[in-house]
């Protein structure tokens, strides 16, 4: 497994940072931060997103926030994601 750094939060002081990484293998994004508080997981986890779909959060999935000054972050990781992605189709 081989992971490209993309990026880290700038404003948190170098610990426990919210961080995201490409996984270059499989173009999926990884990403590190900040484990959701109650409300926001409750909110989550009670609200059906999509019709048909269960409810709730399964147990082996987290509900993370990244800040939005990571967002450019996000946006390269997914760029670079697409071309690992386009290089294994060819």
């Amino acid at each position: 497994m081989t992971l490209r750094f993309v990026g880290m939060d700038p404003n948190t002081g170098g610990e426990g940072s919210p961080t995201v990484w490409v996984e270059e293998e499989t173009a999926d994004l990884v990403l590190q931060g900040e484990e959701a508080d109650e409300l926001l997981k409750a909110l989550v986890g009670e609200t059906q997103w999509v019709p048909g779909y269960k409810t709730g959060i399964p147990p082996h999935e987290r509900v993370i926030r990244i800040p939005v000054r990571m967002v450019p972050m996000l946006r390269e990781a997914g760029d670079a994601a697409e071309r690992a992605a386009q290089r294994d189709v060819r």
